[in-house]
């Protein structure tokens, strides 16, 4: 095999793909900062809209979303110095990179073709985050991830179907378990596979 005029092994060969696997798994368990910044803004918005409505006269306790919007931009500036950093971004990164950002296209149609009724829009969002969580668990072989995405699904089912107070609660308890609880694993792994 050649590369850049050189000749390699088969066992050079062998360590540049060992390398380059290694390197794509430690750069999407980076991910763990999204998983962890979204799930405990997500939570603290979720939790909030519902004190808001359970406990106040306040109609419009999905104000407390519009806390998403700077977050947007928060994550985007991380992965964005984070993608500057990064000498070589493999396969498995960019299909992990357009998932997320199918999840986003498709989130910003949600709430174009939803209109002004956000009533129950928590069980679609948690429908539609459950995919790409649960292709993310996939590409890291991660399966607390594989099971956060299906959890999500789960509590848009009990969200759709529960009453008032089970819907309100579906989100803060999706999030914790497709997100935060994943995310802390995944942080926990990338610090442990780094010793």
């Amino acid at each position: 095999m050649e590369n850049d005029g050189k000749i390699t092994t088969g066992q050079e060969s062998l360590k540049i793909i060992t390398d380059m696997i290694y390197k794509t798994k430690t750069n999407i368990a980076q991910s763990s900062f999204h998983l962890l910044f979204w799930g405990w803004l997500i939570l603290a918005c979720s939790i909030s809209e519902y004190l808001l409505y359970r406990f106040t006269d306040f109609n419009n306790g999905w104000y407390v979303w519009l806390l998403t919007i700077p977050g947007a931009f928060v994550s985007m500036f991380y992965g964005f110095v984070k993608g500057k950093k990064a000498t070589v971004h493999t396969y498995a990164e960019m299909v992990y990179m357009w998932t997320w950002l199918g999840f986003v296209l498709a989130m910003v149609s949600l709430f174009i073709v939803q209109g002004k009724d956000f009533s129950h829009i928590g069980k679609y969002i948690l429908v539609l985050v459950g995919l790409p969580t649960f292709i993310s668990g996939i590409i890291l072989k991660f399966k607390p991830l594989i099971f956060g995405g299906i959890a999500f699904w789960i509590f848009a089912v009990i969200a759709s179907y529960g009453n008032p107070d089970v819907s309100g609660i579906s989100m803060p308890v999706a999030i914790i378990a497709g997100y935060l609880i994943p995310g802390y694993m995944l942080k926990g792994k990338n610090s442990h596979d780094a010793v």
